[in-house]
């Protein structure tokens, strides 16, 4: 995809939220990754009977786009059924702080269009980064 906007990275992940598989919370997540080269791939929570083999849909997005290959990201947007604008988990911020630089657009939006615009360093300051292995 060409010239990917919020609204249309919005858009996607409201896609992906519908292939959501959650039988036993009903909340879904959809998420839209951007690739540094335009690339879109999209992510949905996938829960599972025992709960801590639940995956996010935001780590969905991003394993997905991994396994084609893809490492560098841009954007990331994340949409829930929520009163404000869903959060990523601690595990996602994690890897989220793995794949994209710190000031990288990650775009929280819920299903009635309210939006915040932050960047991972936000979400999660003094991440543990592959740079501290190597410290």
């Amino acid at each position: 995809m060409e010239n990917v906007t919020n609204e249309k990275l919005m858009e996607e992940a409201k896609k992906a939220r519908l292939m959501a598989y959650a039988p036993y919370s009903k909340f879904l997540v959809g998420a839209a990754l951007l690739t540094e080269d335009g690339e879109v791939f999209h992510g949905c929570n996938i829960e599972n009977a025992g709960y801590s083999l639940t995956n996010c849909a935001e780590r969905t997005a991003i394993f997905s786009a991994i396994a084609k290959g893809k490492k560098k990201f841009s954007k990331l947007a994340v949409v829930c059924d929520t009163e404000r604008p869903g959060s990523p988990c601690g595990a996602c911020r994690q890897v989220i702080s793995e794949f994209f630089t710190p000031n990288a657009e990650i775009i929280l939006t819920n299903l009635k269009g309210d939006v915040q615009l932050t960047t991972i360093t936000e979400l999660l300051p003094g991440a543990f980064t592959p740079e501290d292995l190597n410290g």
